[in-house]
């Protein structure tokens, strides 16, 4: 089992709260894995410390045998190049088609010709079920429809490995389902990594090769998704379970 990355006794700090204290995790190559835990508990951190747009406070983060914790910001821009990201509210440009949005990677990091950039978006957009949308812009399509285009742009240089951030949330049910079916569709037919966060566990079920919980800066539970659902792990079973009851409390104010 081949591993992409590896954060290694991380702490990250915001101020005086602490996201991550001594977290340690593997990402598997050629895997998708989910990383679960409640909202604000620091997900999205690793993405970024993945990508290298954060750097922890202490310990390594090694991404492909590099330790990228000291690296150049030159070098973390190279980095970056073989790393798609999806963000969670797609983070498309307004002003640009979508065509043009999904060109934009191309045209930043590659010397693909304009006639190879209209094949590839126009191919890619075909892939997560867009095509012939090119000359529309965002705020002509529904919400389902623009999360495919932003998946569409973070797949269309055929990255090492992608990071999905919450990439079901505010869709209907049945268009989570559309979603969680294109995110493993693109992963394979691309043969690259992923590490998607979320808090929904039908997502988490249906996409992920492997599962990691995040609770109060640490990982507490972290192994093949097969095995999630016969954890002894308390803190594991009262969140995939959906109790109030168990050792995570829950602040609730009063109206």
């Amino acid at each position: 089992m081949d591993i992409y990355a590896h954060l290694d006794d991380v702490c990250v700090r915001y101020g005086e709260k602490i996201v991550m204290q001594n977290l340690t995790l593997d990402v598997v190559e050629g895997a998708i894995t989910c990383i679960i835990g409640l909202s604000g508990a620091g997900k999205s951190t690793i993405l970024r410390l993945l990508n290298g747009l954060k750097k922890p406070d202490s310990g390594r983060v090694i991404v492909k045998g590099q330790d990228i914790t000291e690296m150049r910001e030159r070098d973390l821009i190279e980095l970056r190049r073989s790393i798609g990201f999806a963000f969670q509210f797609s983070a498309l440009f307004d002003s640009l088609t979508i065509g043009e949005n999904v060109a934009l990677p191309l045209r930043e990091h590659t010397k693909m010709s304009d006639a190879e950039i209209r094949k590839l978006v126009s191919a890619t957009l075909d892939s997560v079920g867009l095509a012939h949308v090119e000359e529309r812009f965002p705020s002509e399509l529904s919400g389902g429809m623009v999360k495919r285009a932003g998946f569409a742009r973070a797949v269309v240089t055929a990255p090492q490995a992608v990071l999905y951030d919450e990439p079901t949330t505010g869709l209907d049910p049945i268009m989570a389902d559309v979603i969680n079916d294109l995110i493993v569709k693109c992963v394979r037919e691309v043969g690259t990594t992923a590490v998607s966060i979320t808090h929904d566990m039908v997502s988490a079920r249906k996409i992920a090769d492997r599962i990691a919980m995040l609770h109060e800066g640490r990982i507490v539970w972290h192994g093949p998704t097969a095995e999630i659902d016969h954890s002894s792990n308390p803190f594991v079973d009262q969140f995939i379970n959906g109790r109030a009851d168990g050792p995570i409390k829950m602040q609730v104010r009063a109206a």
